[in-house]
């Protein structure tokens, strides 16, 4: 039997209505399938652990990367920082039958690609400064920034290897190139830009000879084909966002 592929990203289960969704899955279906989970689950370590768990035991591989939203502080102690939580939610993934490690099945991988913004898609202006939760929820140590957070969770990419694979599938939370903005997008939605993803993503898995990469965050999905590479957002988002999001998973290949 082939093995699917299947792909969902920015599930947020802190509305219950997703996580409702998630249980309601079947046990049977996906028993010989590989589950991409590209970011966003929750903030709640309590709830990604049960989220993971939900997966684990339907799909024979969850894939996962953290999101913005997986890496948030809200409500901890004060001297906690994102990347203190970024190692809990490691610890979480690989205590509730998921992973973040490149995946081999035959000979093709998958791959997770850790990632943040750099700005490199424009310059945060002031009013997005303000309004991106990122911004507040998010604690980095003294002197680091975004663009340092993007450095350090890139940097991590680097120990990837492609040997024996004859095709290759990457993922990420963030986004890996603003084209992927459809052009009915209004100015006023432009204004996140910056926060939305950086080049150096694109540049990693051109590198790595991806064919195919998932990613999510934007809550705008889409799958379009550019210089070779096809790009996949499915993004399940928040109530309320059906008319942008399918709220489904989405097979993206069978292998």
């Amino acid at each position: 039997m082939a093995t699917r592929v299947f792909a969902v990203s920015d599930i947020h289960v802190d509305y219950d209505v997703n996580f409702q969704w998630v249980r309601r899955l079947s046990r049977a279906d996906y028993r010989d399938d590989i589950l991409i989970l590209a970011g966003d689950v929750t903030h709640k370590l309590a709830e990604l652990a049960s989220c993971l768990n939900e997966f684990a035991t339907r799909f024979l591989k969850v894939l996962f990367v953290p999101g913005n939203h997986d890496v948030w502080v809200l409500g901890e102690a004060p001297e906690r920082t994102s990347l203190q939580k970024f190692a809990d939610v490691m610890a979480v993934v690989e205590r509730n039958g998921a992973s973040m490690q490149p995946h081999r099945h035959g000979d093709v991988l998958i791959a997770p690609l850790l990632s943040w913004y750099d700005y490199s898609f424009g310059e945060p202006s002031a009013d997005l400064r303000d309004m991106w939760m990122d911004f507040h929820a998010c604690r980095w140590p003294a002197g680091f920034g975004p663009s340092d957070a993007a450095r350090y969770f890139m940097d991590r990419n680097q120990h990837i290897s492609t040997h024996g694979a004859s095709r290759i599938i990457t993922f990420s939370h963030f986004m890996p190139r603003i084209d992927l903005i459809p052009a009915h997008v209004s100015s006023r939605h432009r204004l996140l830009d910056p926060v939305l993803g950086s080049v150096r993503i694109d540049r990693q898995l051109r590198q790595l000879g991806s064919s195919m990469h998932v990613y999510g965050h934007s809550h705008i999905n889409r799958r379009i084909s550019i210089d070779g590479v096809t790009y996949i957002n499915n993004a399940f988002g928040y109530p309320g966002e059906e008319r942008i999001t399918t709220r489904q998973l989405l097979r993206i290949d069978e292998l």
